[in-house]
């Protein structure tokens, strides 16, 4: 029996393949050193268990056991996993984010709006009144471009 390597591009060129068009797309594949083989995906409107189901089959229907032992895990991103791609975004629009930069610096705020190099946060701040004592909350809004996001995170509310 000879031995075929499996590699993330050729998974991702198997479910790009399934998925052309669609509202599902792939966000991350691992394999591991046991041909443990994960993919994950996020949608435009969310990820139903029978997207999950329908991509591993076009996957694994593609794949030769015979040829090479492998098992096959499809599952969504998943609620707690940093966002990967700008596509990711819209359907966040309303949530609060935390995100860290290259330059090491942080952002954090609701995500307002977004377009196709960088995303909108707003957040409120405690500032020095203009005239008087003490302080005021006001509105801020950051724009971070996608290109200097290092990790970004949804905070889940509890």
């Amino acid at each position: 029996m000879q031995k075929i390597l499996i590699t993330k591009e050729y998974i991702l060129e198997l479910a790009n393949a399934h998925l052309t068009g669609g509202s599902v797309f792939v966000t991350g594949i691992k394999i591991g050193s046991d041909n443990h083989i994960n993919v994950f995906i996020d949608g435009d409107k969310g990820v139903t268990i029978s997207d999950c189901v329908t991509l591993s089959r076009a996957i694994e229907g593609n794949l030769d056991r015979d040829k090479e032992d492998f098992s096959l895990d499809v599952s969504s991103h998943g609620a707690a996993t940093p966002l990967v791609l700008p596509r990711q975004y819209p359907k966040h629009i309303g949530r609060d984010f935390e995100i860290k930069l290259l330059d090491g610096n942080k952002a954090e705020g609701t995500l307002v709006s977004l377009n196709d190099n960088e995303l909108l946060l707003e957040y409120s701040a405690r500032e020095n009144k203009p005239v008087g004592k003490g302080k005021v909350t006001v509105t801020k809004q950051i724009a971070v471009p996608f290109n200097q996001i290092k990790e970004s995170k949804i905070k889940l509310k509890y």
